[in-house]
């Protein structure tokens, strides 16, 4: 490996621990960043850092003020309709791409996906949301089109922290990761309409559920 294609292997797995500790709130919204302390505990070099949060920024997890430092954003209630509008258009735009153009090995991820659910006991909320992860960054990849699975990557990002800062205060988690057997039986079948529909409707859903939780009402 060239010393350029490591030094981006490096700073992407540095992009995936700090967002990871962002979505999960071990770094909690407004907490500062101390880019020393992220070096030593990753054991990755200061460039590859400075470029994962470079990257961060620019997707609007980080705050970074010059010579002033940098903060995790804080998550207002006005972003949670802003990104649902968003991906209530391009989320159920990749549902119907999906049923339209998933492949032989793309159905075969579907019908373990299928299994998934069936087998999921919904006593564990953490396993519930990473079932989730699963299913729609699954649904990108079918679309076939790396354009809007980048996109819709990095606002699914944004909705699992909002998830998470909700997640004590949202019942029926398990009732909304298992209304994707319809979506992905109706991708499994090529019913695009209905496809998109359901992942709009699904959005939706969420978009109501997490402003219930976060305003209590």
């Amino acid at each position: 490996m060239s010393s350029a294609a490591q030094r981006a292997s490096l700073a992407d797995r540095a992009y995936e621990a700090i967002r990871d500790r962002i979505v999960t709130l071990q770094l909690r919204p407004g907490t500062a960043i101390n880019e020393r302390a992220l070096i030593e505990e990753l054991g990755i070099g200061r460039t590859p850092v400075r470029e994962a949060i470079r990257r961060l920024s620019q997707e609007r997890l980080i705050e970074v003020y010059p010579r002033r430092g940098m903060i995790v954003t804080t998550v207002e209630i006005r972003d949670l309709a802003s990104l649902c509008e968003v991906r209530a258009v391009l989320e159920s735009h990749a549902a119907r791409l999906a049923a339209e153009r998933a492949n032989t090995g793309d159905r075969e991820e579907l019908a373990g996906l299928l299994d998934a659910l069936a087998e999921e006991s919904g006593s564990d909320q953490r396993a519930l949301i990473a079932l989730d992860e699963r299913i729609h960054r699954a649904i990108y990849r079918w679309a076939h089109n790396p354009f809007l699975e980048e996109t819709l990557e990095e606002y699914y990002v944004h909705a699992l922290r909002i998830w998470n800062l909700a997640l004590d205060h949202a019942p029926g988690l398990e009732k909304a990761v298992r209304a994707h057997g319809p979506l992905l039986r109706a991708i499994w079948t090529g019913k695009a309409d209905r496809a998109a529909e359901i992942m709009r409707r699904h959005v939706d859903d969420f978009e109501r559920a997490m402003h219930k939780a976060l305003l209590g009402g």
